[in-house]
């Protein structure tokens, strides 16, 4: 029973260490970030490009959080922005990562996944809940929601920043 119990608690930690390899293999490089600006002026739907799908990456609410898609950063949002990107038809994996203030405890990273059709456009929320425990959510948001969002938030325009020595 003592075998037992011990080879239980071992494989639980085995577990628990780390996230699952296709999980933060969705995610860039842990020392990348972003520069972003919010254009105010941009509000119109784009069409995806031909034999592509278009993906929409909303923010609401929170931190800037950088978006990374199948293994690389494709952009970063501000609370109240958004941005697109394109995307080869077939299964993609999307990583959330909050970029908080020093000082200001982390929130969780957030994935999904989904597959993209030729033509189609798909629309991700995330957004920071604050509380005793905070969290990220990151899901499908409906498209009419969605268009009311872009309507509404600035494009968020976002550059790789130079890592600071």
């Amino acid at each position: 029973m003592r075998i037992a119990f011990i080879a239980l608690l071992l494989a639980t930690s085995a577990f628990a260490q780390a996230p699952s390899g296709g999980a933060t293999s969705a995610c860039g490089p842990k020392d990348a970030s972003f520069d972003v600006k919010l254009d105010k002026t941009q509000h119109a739907l784009l069409q995806s490009d031909p034999g592509k799908g278009l993906v929409y990456f909303i923010q609401e609410k929170g931190a800037a959080s950088e978006i990374g898609l199948d293994g690389a950063w494709v952009g970063a949002n501000k609370s109240g922005s958004y941005f697109a990107v394109s995307v080869e038809p077939g299964e993609h994996h999307v990583c959330a990562d909050v970029r908080t203030p020093t000082g200001i405890p982390g929130v969780p990273v957030g994935f999904l996944h989904f597959t993209a059709e030729a033509g189609k456009v798909y629309y991700f929320d995330a957004r920071v809940v604050y509380g005793n425990d905070s969290y990220l959510f990151l899901g499908a948001v409906d498209s009419d929601q969605a268009k009311y969002l872009i309507a509404s938030y600035s494009l968020s325009v976002s550059t790789p920043s130079t890592p600071k020595k």
